[in-house]
């Protein structure tokens, strides 16, 4: 048994977690031991409705014994929530579930010697409100981190935004030197580390084709010059039209690509490869992911959900 176990946080209570969470562990094998952090009147509720059954091992978090955990039983921290039914509609009433539930995770990961972590789906409108963009900062902030950058991650190509959850009218002052370049080093210091090598970026343009009629032009002002200043020392290429970076014949010739705003690069990696791709952290003291999809309320309770990305979350933390 690999003794450093997957710490995992349940997320949003009205979700599709569960059962996700049981197609992964019925899917693969995993050495490493699963902790999960949830609700244990909840988790009878849904594995109920969703005609589930497994021993559930409670644990005391203050008192944690890894060498005595196995996953033949889901190894659960109980953290109190009050629902009657199953599932209800997502509401700020989890709220308080969601921040004792990192409450704890975070004891644990800066007290342990855990650096393997899992969030479930959240819906950020509902739990973050306007405080944070994502979880993604809402995490970096809680453990001070000031670099910090979201990849998605898939073994053929990985993308990651320069700008996360903004509205389109805030992405371009934000385009900077340094933005791009804080995700540039993050992004080869992990994948320099992680699979020892240095990865190959491509850098997209923010304007259509990378060119502007107006006077002041983002990619000519700011993106080429840092291109042409990092990839002295780094494997770096761009900027790149988004519209056609991604015609296979392109892209195979990458690593990584970096896009300036969320949907520049999200929409173009789901289309791709669907599930079957993770939400990695990068900056943090330890490895955080998450699925890379939401809470999906419209499909929970039907057992219907697709457990891919929690499936490639589980399995990179077990071989990493």
């Amino acid at each position: 048994m690999n003794y450093n176990p997957i710490l995992i946080v349940h997320g949003d209570p009205n979700s599709i977690f569960f059962e996700i969470f049981f197609k992964a562990q019925n899917s693969i094998k995993v050495k490493s031991p699963i902790i999960l952090i949830s609700s244990e009147k909840l988790l009878k509720l849904q594995m109920n409705k969703l005609g589930l059954k497994k021993k559930i091992n409670l644990l005391n978090y203050k008192k944690l014994q890894f060498k005595k955990l196995n996953n033949k039983s889901i190894n659960l921290i109980n953290v109190n929530f009050d629902q009657k039914k199953a599932f209800e509609k997502i509401s700020k009433k989890s709220n308080k579930f969601i921040q004792s539930s990192f409450k704890i995770a975070f004891q644990i990961l800066k007290k342990e010697k855990i650096y393997k972590f899992i969030n479930g789906p959240i819906s950020k409108k509902t739990f973050l409100g306007s405080k944070h963009l994502g979880i993604t900062e809402y995490i970096s902030k809680k453990f001070s981190t000031k670099k910090s950058c979201m990849l998605i991650y898939n073994k053929d190509l990985s993308v990651c935004p320069v700008t996360t959850h903004l509205p389109i009218k805030q992405v371009t002052k934000n385009i900077t030197h340094s933005s791009i370049k804080e995700k540039i080093l993050l992004i080869n210091d992990f994948y320099n580390k992680k699979f020892g090598f240095i990865p190959k970026i491509a850098v997209l343009g923010l304007n259509p084709h990378c060119e502007s009629i107006h006077k002041y032009n983002e990619d000519n002002s700011i993106v080429k010059p840092l291109i042409k200043r990092l990839n002295k020392k780094y494997n770096i290429h761009g900027p790149f039209p988004a519209d056609t970076f991604f015609i296979k014949d392109i892209r195979k010739n990458f690593d990584v690509a970096v896009g300036m705003y969320h949907d520049q690069v999200l929409t173009p990696i789901k289309t791709l490869y669907e599930y079957n791709a993770i939400n990695i952290t990068l900056g943090l003291p330890f490895i955080r992911i998450s699925p890379d999809h939401g809470p999906n309320e419209k499909m929970m309770g039907k057992n219907l959900s697709n457990p891919q990305s929690l499936i490639k979350a589980i399995s990179f933390l077990d071989k990493n």
